[in-house]
């Protein structure tokens, strides 16, 4: 078993908050404990799959490792027993493609992908560009200095895929905030009590109200695109039929939350993760600023370095081996995705931000039949941000100590203060 201080680290929302911390657990883990067992206080073992080829044979074998049979996030014993019983014995509060296992998976998914082809995206880019350029002009409108996190990173993706999906925009506050309090449910800051999360109870509570909300908001989305559809994926969710049959409401539901939180929140903390990376390497700043054709390999580090959705689970379907070691049916396992991005064996120097790294094969958006479903639109409005961004902006630095969120699934900076200066 892996010793206990490292297992509960796994799981500390804190420890991802401190960021070395867990660099540290997952460092010893590679050398000592590549694929092992870990059981936190209160929850039951699982395996901790901390190397990047481990990682890929389980995400490349879905059939034999699934996503829905036990909860997709770790949870501890009493939270896992909470849920079942608010849901009648599921697992999930929610039944998004996270969740889904085929044939249901390939279905749901297939209602969307056309939407986030590289090929169908292309026509975005000039309305993507346009909102990118607002936002540089509103960073400049704080004159020298802004939270560069709040007041760029947070908004802008949440502003391009609200109108992908057809949210007005006097609706993204009340979203960003159901997205922060559904994310960062375990931190004190942004989470719907305001407080230090102590009991499990009361934390399953807020995120089942959380997911109430956003339920109760597209329930009546659904009703205007039956009646009205438009050119957006709520329609597309709304009017769409798996078997000739229309969605479930938990799925439709689920397929609108996952798009409306998933969708900002991974892009907001690589672009905040990126800014701030390139505000202590000022060298790696110099570069990408001199040679615009960097900005594609500044996305790939800063994917790599941030990791915005730090693990999933799985679940074994049979007996099995993983890396010599026996894995049983009913197993679960913990894919750490920092972990594989900062594997000595695949990548030179991990703990370094290089924005020349080539090849950078990280497995930050997972890996086959799972693989982030928008993984095309954030690269390209990371892209166009920065293209319009690098040509104003002369030179910027922390103006304080960035902070990460408190959260162990997905989560990335909540704040990075910057002075700058720009044209």
């Amino acid at each position: 078993m892996i010793p206990q201080d490292i297992a509960n680290t796994i799981v500390d929302p804190r420890a991802y908050a401190d960021g070395k911390r867990i660099d540290h657990a997952f460092a010893w883990l590679r050398r000592e404990a590549p694929l092992e067992q870990a059981q936190p206080e209160g929850f039951d073992p699982f395996w901790v799959v901390t190397r990047h080829a481990d990682i890929l044979q389980v995400e490349r074998q879905n059939e034999l490792f699934h996503n829905g049979d036990r909860a997709t996030v770790v949870t501890n014993i009493e939270a896992d027993t909470q849920v079942r019983a608010m849901t009648g014995g599921s697992p999930h509060l929610v039944r998004s493609l996270v969740q889904m296992d085929n044939p249901d998976h390939f279905n749901y998914r297939k209602l969307t992908q056309g939407s986030f082809l590289p090929q169908n995206l292309k026509a975005l880019e000039v309305r993507i560009r346009e909102i990118a350029r607002g936002f540089v002009d509103r960073m400049a409108a704080h004159g020298d200095r802004c939270d560069f996190a709040r007041d760029v990173a947070f908004l802008y993706p949440l502003h391009v895929i609200m109108e992908v999906i057809g949210v007005p925009e006097h609706d993204e506050p009340r979203m960003l905030k159901l997205t922060q309090e559904l994310f960062g449910s375990q931190d004190p800051e942004l989470n719907r009590s305001g407080s230090e999360v102590t009991d499990v109870k009361s934390g399953v509570d807020t995120i089942q109200s959380v997911v109430l909300d956003f339920m109760t908001y597209f329930n009546a989305i659904t009703d205007d695109r039956r009646a009205n559809p438009r050119n957006d994926i709520t329609s597309v969710i709304a009017n769409g039929k798996i078997d000739g049959q229309p969605l479930g409401y938990l799925e439709a539901m689920s397929y609108y939350i996952i798009a409306a939180t998933a969708g900002h929140d991974t892009t907001s903390s690589t672009t905040a993760g990126a800014f701030w990376a390139l505000a202590e390497n000022p060298d790696q700043f110099a570069k990408v600023k001199a040679d615009p054709s960097l900005i594609p390999g500044l996305i790939e580090e800063s994917i790599r370095w941030v990791t915005p959705v730090k693990h999933f689970m799985r679940t074994a379907t049979a007996d099995t081996e993983l890396a010599g070691r026996k894995i049983a049916k009913g197993d679960w396992l913990l894919l750490s995705y920092p972990s594989g991005n900062r594997d000595e064996a695949v990548f030179d120097q991990p703990f370094k931000f290089d924005i020349t790294r080539t090849p950078n094969k990280h497995v930050a958006f997972g890996y086959g039949a799972h693989i982030c479903l928008g993984q095309h639109l954030a690269r390209m409005e990371m892209r166009v941000l920065w293209e319009e961004l690098f040509k104003r902006l002369d030179s910027f630095e922390l103006d304080g100590q960035p902070k990460n969120m408190v959260a162990n699934f997905v989560c990335g900076p909540k704040s990075v203060p910057v002075r700058f200066k720009m044209h």
